[in-house]
C-alpha cells in the first residue's frame, strides 16, 4: 500500500461507529500511514478521520422513521459523493446502516471505488431480493455470523466471515474489570434492573415509557432498583424528560452514561436482569451472562410492513445466534408494561427459568467464534487497498 493511502470509511449509529473505529486502529496498526475520510461518529472522528459530518444525526429506525431524516442524509450522501470525486479513496469501508450505505455503495461503484461492506445488511430476514441488486456494485462483504456466508455465497457475492467484534471488548466471565460482583450474585435487597431501551432516540421514544412503567411494577413487587444505561449516541436530555414524566420519577432512576466500553459492560453485569431493545446490546448483555427480557415497538405502520417481510423465528440476535427461544421476546402490543414486569420477576427469583437462560447465554460465546474479527476484518480491507495501488500503478 502507498504511504498516505486515504480509505473513506462511512458508519451509521453508535455500535457501527464503534466497530468501525475498531478496524481503523487495527488498521492503522498494518499501514500507520493511512488516512481515513467519510461519515462517522464520535469514535471514529477521534481515530482521525476528515467526517462530512456526525451519522448518529441519521441513526433511525424504520420506515416511517427514515422519511424524517431524507433530507440530512441527501446532504450527507452529496458530500460523499463530492469526497470520493475530489479525494479518489483507494477504497471504502462501509458498516451497517443499509438504507444510507447501499446507495452510497452504488454511488462509489460507479466512480470505480472497491467497496467492502462489514456488518451485513439483514436482507437474509427480509428485503431478500435486494441482495441481486448488490452485485456488481459490493466487492466484498465481511460478515458477523456463520449462517450468513452462505446466503452471500448464493447469491454470487465473494463473503468473509470475520466473526463479531463484540467478542473482543466484552470480558468473560472472572476476567477482572475493576466492577462489584455480577449482579447474579447479588443478594435479594440489592437487586438492580437495567434499561437499555435502545442507541436512538426514536427508538427512546417507542420503548423507554413502556420499560419504565414496567421497572416500577418490579420495584413494586420485589424491591428492584432501576438503572438505565444511556447510550452515547441519545440524548440525555430527552431521556430525563421522559423520566420525569413517569410515575417512577427521576429520584428512583439511576441514568448511567458510560465514557468506555468497561464502564458499560460493569454497569451492565452489576444487574440482576435487563429489560433490552432489540439491536447489539441483546448481544453484549448476552455475553455478560445476565439474564434479559428483549422488547421493542416500532412505529405502527413499520410493524404492519415487517410483519409482511420479516420471515425469520426469532427477532433478537442472541436467540437467531442459538438457534432458538433463549431469551424472551415482547415485540409491539405484547411489549405492555404488564407483560413485561411479569416475564422479568420470573427470571429474578432463582428457579429452572432463571437457571436455563443462565445455561443457554453460557453457549452464545463460543456460538460467535472466536476473538480477533476487528483485526481480520482490516486485514482483508488492507488487501484490497493494496490490490487497488498495484493496479493504479499498472
Amino acid at each position: 500500500m502507498s504511504p498516505g493511502a486515504e480509505l473513506m470509511v462511512v458508519a451509521g449509529e453508535s455500535s457501527g461507529d464503534l466497530h468501525c473505529a475498531h478496524v481503523m486502529e487495527e488498521l492503522l496498526k498494518l499501514a500507520p500511514g493511512i488516512r481515513f475520510c467519510g461519515l462517522g461518529g464520535p469514535r471514529m472522528q477521534r481515530v482521525g478521520m476528515r467526517s462530512v459530518g456526525n451519522s448518529q444525526d441519521i441513526g433511525v429506525v424504520g420506515l416511517v422513521e427514515v422519511l424524517r431524516i431524507l433530507p440530512r442524509a441527501k446532504r450527507f450522501f452529496d458530500d460523499l459523493d463530492r469526497m470520493a470525486i475530489e479525494r479518489r479513496p483507494k477504497a471504502a469501508l462501509l458498516v451497517d446502516a443499509p438504507d444510507f450505505n447501499l446507495r452510497v455503495a452504488k454511488r462509489l461503484a460507479a466512480h470505480g471505488i472497491p467497496v467492502v461492506y462489514y456488518v451485513s445488511p439483514q436482507l437474509w430476514a427480509w428485503r431478500k431480493n435486494r441482495v441481486n441488486a448488490m452485485r456488481g456494485i459490493i466487492h466484498q462483504m465481511l460478515v458477523l455470523f456463520p449462517f450468513e456466508v452462505e446466503f452471500y455465497e448464493q447469491a454470487g457475492i465473494a463473503v468473509t466471515h470475520v466473526g463479531h467484534p463484540l467478542l473482543d471488548v466484552v470480558p468473560e466471565l472472572g476476567e477482572a474489570t475493576g466492577a462489584g460482583p455480577w449482579g447474579h450474585a447479588a443478594a435479594r435487597g440489592d437487586w438492580v434492573v437495567g434499561l437499555l431501551p435502545g442507541s436512538r432516540n426514536s427508538e427512546i421514544k417507542r420503548n423507554l415509557p413502556g420499560m419504565l412503567a414496567a421497572a416500577e411494577r418490579m420495584a413494586n413487587s420485589a424491591g428492584t432498583r432501576t438503572r438505565l444505561i444511556l447510550a452515547s449516541s441519545v440524548s440525555r436530555e430527552l431521556v430525563e424528560a421522559m423520566i420525569r414524566e413517569s410515575t417512577l420519577g427521576p429520584e428512583h432512576v439511576e441514568v448511567r452514561a458510560a465514557g468506555e466500553d468497561n464502564e458499560r459492560f460493569d454497569l451492565i453485569r452489576e444487574c440482576r436482569l435487563c429489560l433490552c431493545a432489540s439491536g447489539t446490546a441483546t448481544l453484549e448483555v448476552g455475553l455478560l451472562e445476565v439474564p434479559m427480557v428483549v422488547s421493542y415497538r416500532l412505529a405502527p405502520l413499520t410493524h404492519f410492513l415487517a410483519k409482511r417481510l420479516v420471515t425469520l423465528e426469532h427477532v433478537s440476535l442472541v436467540n437467531l445466534v442459538l438457534g432458538k427461544a433463549a431469551v424472551p421476546e415482547l415485540i409491539q402490543d405484547d411489549a405492555d408494561p404488564a407483560n413485561m414486569s411479569a416475564v422479568s420477576l420470573n427470571l429474578l427469583v432463582e428457579g429452572d427459568r432463571r437457571k436455563r437462560m443462565l445455561e443457554d447465554l453460557s453457549e452464545l460465546r463460543s456460538a460467535l467464534g472466536s476473538r480477533g474479527a476487528s483485526e481480520r476484518a482490516a486485514v482483508e480491507v488492507a488487501a484490497v487497498m493494496r490490490a487497488q495501488t498495484e493496479l493504479d500503478v499498472s
